[in-house]
């Protein structure tokens, strides 16, 4: 299988879907890993990782969309990368579906299989992907919070 990760193109968004240490083991695994070059880099991930652990670089997304099998990504696909997405191809992301008429209307209409991580859940019922992604912003919305009510923000101090 080919696993394509391109690079979060969503504003303020840098994370990055597969940590080098995914990658090698996705590699070793036999499978064929394509990066998109810089797509690490909000992560603090440069490129060079990713080619030590067995990924291919490519320029960019119409690379990675029109090879591989598999887009794996943080965020929903942006409006520009829709015309990509192609049937028979797999998108795995969060994909926040409720939240979006035209992105669920789009996404069917390409024919890909559209795995949403916010709706995976485990033998037990949890959420193992959204749990933890939804304590991450519960702490930082009391820190983003906190910014706003200082000084320099027109806070009371």
């Amino acid at each position: 299988m080919i696993v394509g990760v391109p690079k979060e193109i969503k504003r303020d968004e840098y994370r990055v879907a597969i940590l080098p240490v995914g990658v090698e083991q996705l590699v070793e695994a036999g499978h064929r890993v394509l990066v998109e070059a810089g797509a690490g880099l909000g992560s603090g991930i440069p490129d060079h990782d990713y080619l030590r652990a067995g990924a291919e670089l490519v320029a960019g997304p119409q690379d990675v969309f029109a090879t591989a099998d598999l887009v794996m990504k943080v965020k929903e696909p942006q409006s520009s990368e829709w015309p990509l997405i192609r049937s028979g191809q797999a998108i795995f992301t969060y994909f926040h579906f409720a939240a979006s008429r035209e992105l669920t209307e789009a996404m069917v209409a390409t024919g890909a299989t559209c795995v949403a991580y916010e709706t995976l859940r485990d033998e037990h019922g949890r959420l193992p992907l959204l749990t933890p992604m939804s304590e991450v912003a519960g702490r930082m919305s009391i820190q983003e919070g906190a910014k706003y009510l200082e000084r320099p923000q027109m806070g009371r101090g």
